[in-house]
């Protein structure tokens, strides 16, 4: 198989289609959150438009044209007073009205309500994942799949289930496997390496009382791993919406250091050409995010919620590096006004966001590139 016929394999029509439509959405309530700042504060909003390119549609209302735009990627609103306005000798000057006419912390907050629209969406659809399907649990192992004719079909395992004893111990949140601290439900793993009879108690989803299964092992000679027959991983606990809501906060405010922290490794590997990405490689661009995305949409719904979730996270974090041409640049120069008294001159500015805005575009590219070579 060629490097093309492998990217057309990895990317289904389903993930495409899926890819499209989240980050058209995610977008658009990105530059909703603009919107909505600017008119908040009297600032007019000219257009707003769902998608990139020629306009199909447009209707006026409350003073903004609303668009959809042929390309569904992304999408955009013109706030008056963001871009450079025409003096009366022909050249361009700093604009004087709308956005540019608030004060300092007026601009920030139209600024830092796009991403903190995508940040809240974050929370939101994390919350509504942890109140439907609980929070990881390492002191269970959920039993994702029962392989046909395995001893664990036998034996009466179901998908979904949860195993909650090991030979009548309940299993811990950390364990020592392998000489190193690790999740506990790994110990499943080395019970099987162990010449039976084991015990595996088991809380089966719907029934309020726990299922024992006993079974016994036959030893092997070389002490391999014996094969149950399921694939599994952590199992989960139930919990109520203000717990959920209060995962959420704690999960956001551990992941995002770790979003920085990739972002900041992939600028390092752009620096030194670094194209195989090993200490990034959950950082991808479109060809890899809609890979991703084909997985997810293969499995389930909640798998599409979690990719939303994550890119969503990824916007917040991405607008608000301190890089020009993004929410953070802008929001940097506006900072940087407050400490001088006075802004930058016109040309100043013009030449650090040309700047921003060719970095961002060459970072764009070195990610395309970086999720091309993958293939090879």
């Amino acid at each position: 198989m060629n490097p093309m016929q492998a990217i057309a394999a990895a990317l289904s029509p389903q993930g495409i289609v899926w890819t499209l439509l989240l980050l058209s959405v995610i977008t658009a309530l990105h530059e909703l959150g603009h919107y909505w700042a600017a008119r908040k504060q009297g600032v007019k909003v000219d257009s707003f438009s769902v998608g990139m390119g020629p306009v199909l549609l447009r209707r006026r209302w409350r003073g903004t044209e609303w668009r959809l735009s042929l390309l569904p990627i992304g999408g955009y609103v013109q706030i008056d007073g963001m871009a450079p306005e025409e003096a009366p000798d022909g050249t361009l000057r700093h604009p004087s009205t709308g956005f540019a006419a608030l004060p300092p912390l007026g601009r920030i907050a139209v600024l830092l309500a796009g991403p903190l629209v995508n940040l809240l969406l974050a929370i939101g659809l994390l919350t509504a994942t942890f109140s439907a399907l609980g929070v990881t649990a390492n002191d269970r192992v959920r039993v994702g799949e029962v392989i046909a004719g395995s001893p664990a079909e036998r034996l009466g395992l179901r998908a979904g289930d949860d195993i909650v004893a090991l030979d009548g111990q309940d299993i811990p949140e950390q364990a020592e496997i392998a000489g190193k601290a690790g999740p506990g439900y790994l110990l499943l793993g080395e019970l099987l390496k162990e010449a039976g009879p084991h015990t595996l108690t088991v809380q089966r989803t719907g029934e309020a009382e726990q299922r024992q299964l006993a079974f016994d092992w036959t030893p092997t000679l070389n002490g391999e791993r014996q094969l149950l027959g399921i694939r599994y991983g952590p199992g989960s606990h139930p919990v109520s919406v203000p717990q959920a809501l209060g995962r959420s906060l704690q999960t956001t405010a551990e992941a995002v250091p770790l979003v920085v922290n990739s972002f900041a490794g992939l600028l390092g590997e752009m620096f030194s050409l670094d194209l195989k990405g090993e200490e990034t490689d959950d950082v991808g661009g479109p060809i890899r995010i809609t890979e991703t995305v084909s997985r997810a949409a293969a499995l389930n719904g909640w798998a599409l919620v979690q990719i939303a979730t994550l890119l969503n996270l990824s916007l917040a974090v991405f607008n608000l590096l301190p890089i020009p041409g993004l929410d953070g640049g802008r929001i940097a120069l506006v900072l940087i006004e407050m400490l001088r008294g006075r802004p930058l001159t016109f040309q100043q500015e013009q030449s650090v966001t040309a700047a921003g805005f060719l970095f961002v575009m060459l970072l764009m590219a070195f990610v395309l590139v970086r999720d091309v070579t993958r293939f090879f």
